[in-house]
């Protein structure tokens, strides 16, 4: 029996509070996928870092007519996406590892590279 490739989408993650709407994007459609059977990766890069922080996600303001980042993260991790946090972005914002939700990888730019050409898929918001 020849075994079926699973789809996997990569969702980059570059902004945070300051663009509410544009921060959930990645999970609302990183959701989707996993509702779908599609593999979901999504990297926090840049600001988008900042989402990795639980008191940052709960003063944020809700993006839009999503639901608030919080749930939004949670939802993709128990639904078992995974969560890639730029290394030297939690660096240069003070962010430290002990920060990260439970199950977040720490990452840098090789290891981003190599799952961006396996992947069937990628968006950058």
């Amino acid at each position: 029996m020849i075994e079926e490739k699973q789809e996997k989408i990569i969702y980059f993650a570059t902004c945070g509070g300051e663009n509410p709407e544009k921060a959930s994007l990645p999970f609302v459609l990183a959701n989707a996928a996993l509702a779908m059977d599609i593999n979901a990766m999504v990297v926090l890069q840049g600001n988008g870092v900042y989402l990795a922080k639980a008191e940052y996600r709960k003063n944020m303001l809700p993006g839009g007519a999503f639901p608030d980042i919080d749930k939004l993260l949670k939802d993709f991790l128990e639904l078992g996406g995974e969560l890639h946090v730029c290394m030297p972005c939690i660096k240069e914002r003070n962010i430290d590892e002990s920060e990260l939700p439970e199950g977040s990888k720490i990452t840098a730019a090789g290891q981003i590279n190599i799952a961006a050409i396996k992947a069937d898929a990628l968006f950058v918001y």
